[in-house]
Protein backbone atom coordinates (compact mmCIF):
# COMPACT_ATOMS: atom_id res chain seq x y z
CA UNK A 1 0.00 0.00 0.00
CA UNK A 2 1.43 3.36 -1.02
CA UNK A 3 1.68 6.30 1.33
CA UNK A 4 -1.11 8.08 -0.60
CA UNK A 5 -3.41 5.04 -0.32
CA UNK A 6 -2.68 4.73 3.41
CA UNK A 7 -3.44 8.43 3.87
CA UNK A 8 -6.72 8.10 1.96
CA UNK A 9 -7.67 5.10 4.10
CA UNK A 10 -6.94 6.98 7.34
CA UNK A 11 -8.93 9.99 6.09
CA UNK A 12 -11.88 7.76 5.20
CA UNK A 13 -11.69 6.02 8.59
CA UNK A 14 -11.82 9.40 10.38
CA UNK A 15 -14.97 10.37 8.48
CA UNK A 16 -16.53 6.94 9.04
CA UNK A 17 -15.55 6.86 12.72
CA UNK A 18 -17.08 10.26 13.43
CA UNK A 19 -20.20 9.33 11.43
CA UNK A 20 -20.61 6.09 13.40
CA UNK A 21 -20.25 7.86 16.77
CA UNK A 22 -22.77 10.54 15.75
CA UNK A 23 -25.21 7.92 14.38
CA UNK A 24 -24.92 5.84 17.55
CA UNK A 25 -25.43 8.84 19.88
CA UNK A 26 -28.32 10.14 17.76
CA UNK A 27 -30.15 6.81 17.69
CA UNK A 28 -29.51 6.11 21.38
CA UNK A 29 -30.85 9.52 22.43
CA UNK A 30 -33.95 9.10 20.24
CA UNK A 31 -34.64 5.63 21.63
CA UNK A 32 -34.38 6.99 25.17
CA UNK A 33 -36.84 9.78 24.37
CA UNK A 34 -39.27 7.36 22.68
CA UNK A 35 -39.15 5.06 25.72
CA UNK A 36 -39.53 7.79 28.37
CA UNK A 37 -41.70 10.51 26.84
CA UNK A 38 -45.16 10.90 25.34
CA UNK A 39 -45.23 12.20 21.74
CA UNK A 40 -46.33 15.82 21.24
CA UNK A 41 -46.60 16.47 24.98
CA UNK A 42 -44.54 19.55 25.96
CA UNK A 43 -41.90 19.37 28.62
CA UNK A 44 -41.35 15.66 28.99
CA UNK A 45 -38.26 16.67 30.97
CA UNK A 46 -37.15 20.15 31.93
CA UNK A 47 -33.38 20.34 31.58
CA UNK A 48 -32.82 24.05 32.26
CA UNK A 49 -35.93 25.81 33.61
CA UNK A 50 -37.41 28.45 31.27
CA UNK A 51 -34.82 27.58 28.60
CA UNK A 52 -34.35 23.92 27.59
CA UNK A 53 -36.63 20.92 27.79
CA UNK A 54 -37.06 17.56 26.08
CA UNK A 55 -40.26 17.46 24.04
CA UNK A 56 -40.88 14.31 21.99
CA UNK A 57 -42.07 15.32 18.52
CA UNK A 58 -42.67 13.13 15.50
CA UNK A 59 -41.37 15.26 12.63
CA UNK A 60 -42.77 14.24 9.25
CA UNK A 61 -41.31 17.31 7.49
CA UNK A 62 -37.82 18.25 6.31
CA UNK A 63 -35.49 20.79 7.88
CA UNK A 64 -37.34 23.60 9.68
CA UNK A 65 -40.68 22.15 8.55
CA UNK A 66 -39.82 22.72 4.90
CA UNK A 67 -39.78 20.41 1.87
CA UNK A 68 -43.08 18.62 2.48
CA UNK A 69 -43.67 15.32 4.23
CA UNK A 70 -42.95 12.65 1.60
CA UNK A 71 -40.37 10.37 3.28
CA UNK A 72 -39.01 9.06 -0.05
CA UNK A 73 -38.44 12.59 -1.37
CA UNK A 74 -36.83 13.71 1.90
CA UNK A 75 -34.51 10.69 1.95
CA UNK A 76 -33.59 11.30 -1.69
CA UNK A 77 -32.87 14.96 -0.96
CA UNK A 78 -30.65 14.01 1.98
CA UNK A 79 -28.64 11.64 -0.20
CA UNK A 80 -28.29 14.24 -2.97
CA UNK A 81 -27.09 16.85 -0.45
CA UNK A 82 -24.54 14.39 0.99
CA UNK A 83 -23.19 13.64 -2.49
CA UNK A 84 -23.00 17.35 -3.34
CA UNK A 85 -21.15 18.07 -0.08
CA UNK A 86 -18.73 15.25 -0.79
CA UNK A 87 -17.92 16.50 -4.29
CA UNK A 88 -17.60 20.07 -3.00
CA UNK A 89 -15.29 19.27 -0.08
CA UNK A 90 -13.46 16.02 -0.94
CA UNK A 91 -10.20 17.74 -1.92
CA UNK A 92 -10.27 19.89 1.20
CA UNK A 93 -11.06 16.80 3.30
CA UNK A 94 -7.83 15.20 2.08
CA UNK A 95 -5.89 18.11 3.62
CA UNK A 96 -7.95 19.08 6.66
CA UNK A 97 -8.84 17.02 9.72
CA UNK A 98 -11.47 19.64 10.60
CA UNK A 99 -13.22 19.08 7.27
CA UNK A 100 -13.09 15.30 7.75
CA UNK A 101 -14.64 15.60 11.22
CA UNK A 102 -17.25 18.06 9.91
CA UNK A 103 -18.18 15.76 7.05
CA UNK A 104 -18.40 12.80 9.45
CA UNK A 105 -20.78 14.81 11.64
CA UNK A 106 -22.96 15.68 8.65
CA UNK A 107 -23.01 12.08 7.38
CA UNK A 108 -23.79 10.61 10.81
CA UNK A 109 -26.59 13.10 11.48
CA UNK A 110 -28.11 12.63 8.03
CA UNK A 111 -27.99 8.83 8.29
CA UNK A 112 -29.61 9.04 11.74
CA UNK A 113 -32.53 10.95 10.29
CA UNK A 114 -32.73 8.65 7.26
CA UNK A 115 -32.86 5.62 9.60
CA UNK A 116 -35.79 7.23 11.46
CA UNK A 117 -37.66 7.96 8.23
CA UNK A 118 -37.14 4.40 6.99
CA UNK A 119 -38.10 2.83 10.32
CA UNK A 120 -40.91 5.10 11.53
CA UNK A 121 -41.87 7.32 8.59
CA UNK A 122 -40.87 10.37 10.65
CA UNK A 123 -37.86 11.74 12.52
CA UNK A 124 -37.82 11.81 16.31
CA UNK A 125 -37.03 15.33 17.55
CA UNK A 126 -36.76 16.31 21.20
CA UNK A 127 -34.35 19.20 21.89
CA UNK A 128 -36.61 22.15 22.64
CA UNK A 129 -35.14 25.60 23.35
CA UNK A 130 -38.71 26.81 23.64
CA UNK A 131 -37.97 30.38 24.73
CA UNK A 132 -35.47 31.21 21.98
CA UNK A 133 -36.03 28.81 19.06
CA UNK A 134 -39.37 27.82 17.50
CA UNK A 135 -38.27 24.41 16.17
CA UNK A 136 -37.64 21.17 18.03
CA UNK A 137 -34.67 19.18 16.74
CA UNK A 138 -32.43 16.22 17.61
CA UNK A 139 -28.78 15.35 18.14
CA UNK A 140 -28.30 14.41 14.47
CA UNK A 141 -29.67 17.80 13.39
CA UNK A 142 -27.27 19.48 15.81
CA UNK A 143 -24.31 17.58 14.39
CA UNK A 144 -25.35 18.47 10.84
CA UNK A 145 -25.54 22.15 11.82
CA UNK A 146 -22.17 22.11 13.61
CA UNK A 147 -20.62 20.19 10.70
CA UNK A 148 -21.87 22.72 8.14
CA UNK A 149 -20.60 25.53 10.39
CA UNK A 150 -17.16 23.90 10.56
CA UNK A 151 -17.12 23.54 6.76
CA UNK A 152 -17.96 27.22 6.35
CA UNK A 153 -15.32 28.29 8.86
CA UNK A 154 -12.77 26.04 7.20
CA UNK A 155 -13.59 27.59 3.82
CA UNK A 156 -13.20 31.10 5.21
CA UNK A 157 -9.87 30.27 6.83
CA UNK A 158 -8.61 28.64 3.63
CA UNK A 159 -9.54 31.71 1.57
CA UNK A 160 -7.84 33.99 4.07
CA UNK A 161 -4.57 32.05 3.75
CA UNK A 162 -4.49 32.25 -0.07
Amino acid sequence: MSRNQASNLVNTLVIAGVAIVVLWADQLSKRWIAAHCVPDFPACRTIIPHFLRWTYERNIHGAFGLFGNNAVVLIGMAIVVLVLFWFSFRETAARSRTVRVAFGMIVGGAIGNIVDRLHFGYVIDFIDFYRIWPNIFNLGDSCITVGVGLLLLSSLVARRHR
